[in-house]
């Protein structure tokens, strides 16, 4: 019988995540050393954003990419591999994005927003249903302002749409779980959805052109 995967265990998975796509793990940069790269430029942070954007939807995509995230594919979480790189992918690149637009990525507050992104088109509800309204470019005072209590809110809203989420693309039920296959993985990286979940981290954490 199989067994769907929980907002507890996606939660965790998230948690997980966060920690590898903040500190880095072997063979990848961490979300802050990927900012870096595009931050180097001369550009302006909107530009270096939309560069990593445009990186992220023609490397990340490609299943050799995804292949080479197998050793962090082993986590406290039993959450199928596909699922978990995806996540983990587009929630590097939000971080990274977090860092070009100036914010601290350790900060909960960053993470919880961070989190949100990850919905794709659900950010902008989940971040008005708890009075924060996307798009307004998300200031360091204004994300200061964040407290405890809304952190929970997110999450909680987060967890519940993720699971949602990959529960109708049929990808996230456990008996299922898809083996660690990059051409699987590769074929089921959504690249109009990352580019949609990229768009949505600049308008929320870039606050100038």
């Amino acid at each position: 019988m199989s067994e769907k995967v929980s907002e507890g265990k996606m939660m965790q998975m998230l948690e997980w995540s966060y920690e590898k796509a903040v500190n880095g793990v072997a063979g990848l940069d961490s979300a802050s050393e990927l900012a870096q790269s595009y931050i180097k430029s001369s550009t302006s942070r909107n530009d270096q954003a939309n560069s990593l954007i445009r990186w992220q939807n023609t490397k990340a995509g490609t299943s050799g990419f995804l292949t080479g995230l197998g050793g962090i594919i082993t986590m406290p979480v039993t959450i199928p591999a596909n699922v978990a790189s995806v996540i983990f992918v587009q929630m590097r690149m939000i971080a990274a994005i977090a860092h070009i637009g100036g914010h601290d990525i350790k900060d909960d507050r960053v993470k919880a927003l961070v989190y949100a992104c990850l919905t794709g088109n659900a950010a902008k509800d989940i971040l008005k249903d708890i009075g924060i309204v996307a798009g307004t470019k998300l200031t360091t005072s204004a994300i200061k302002n964040i407290s405890g209590k809304t952190i929970v809110a997110i999450n909680q809203k987060v967890g519940f749409r993720l699971v949602t989420k990959f529960g109708e693309k049929g990808v996230i039920n456990l008996g299922k779980a898809v083996p660690f296959v990059g051409g699987i993985i590769g074929a089921t990286f959504d690249s109009v959805a990352t580019n949609a979940i990229g768009n949505i981290a600049r308008d929320t954490f870039i606050t100038e052109k």
